[in-house]
């Protein structure tokens, strides 16, 4: 017969909050013991009665641990200057640097917010041909129909792009068109 949850936590509390701080040190620590047996709380029902018990917890603090790590490292870094200008790519190194002499900061906005107006399908499909360099193929399988809607779906998003893109009075052929991007 498994012994009561409380027993369990005093039993091995001090072991898994030893392991908690081990792998993450002690500010952490506390809210990886404190997750581990939550989780813990909620399978015990279904653990065997000959399981070790001792091992079941140190493995869950090892998962809860590994979570508290992944949770800081995705964590925002403070800084001492922003950049300059904003970056197109999402790399600070562009926007503090300048980044490429082809397009200015301003274009690159109206860009991007041209490409957020187009309707899923193409903006899809113009982000996955063009951007990620898809074939038309991949890019069929990922948006779940024909290789040839894919194409059209890629060239209506461009067309519409073109439209809202181009400097007015520009006869076909854009200077801050974006590298990639059929004429």
């Amino acid at each position: 017969m498994k012994p009561p949850f409380e027993k369990v936590v005093a039993e091995h509390g001090a072991t898994v909050l030893r392991v908690c701080r081990a792998v993450l040190g002690m500010p952490d620590a506390d809210d990886a013991w404190s997750e581990t047996f939550l989780s813990a709380l909620g399978a015990y029902p279904e653990l065997p009665p000959d399981a070790n018990v001792e091992a079941w917890l140190v493995t869950i603090a090892h998962r809860k641990a590994i979570d508290q790590t992944r949770m800081r490292s995705r964590q925002p870094i403070p800084v001492e200057e922003l950049p300059e200008r904003a970056s197109r790519t999402g790399s600070a190194s562009e926007g503090a640097t300048g980044g490429d002499a082809h397009n200015d900061s301003s274009d690159s906005l109206a860009l991007w917010q041209a490409v957020g107006l187009l309707p899923e399908k193409q903006r899809l499909a113009v982000a996955y041909h063009f951007l990620g360099g898809l074939p038309f193929a991949e890019v069929a399988r990922l948006l779940g129909g024909s290789v040839e809607a894919a194409r059209r779906a890629s060239s209506d998003g461009v067309r519409a792009l073109r439209l809202v893109y181009l400097p007015e009075g520009a006869s076909g052929t854009a200077t801050n068109e974006p590298k990639g991007m059929p004429r």
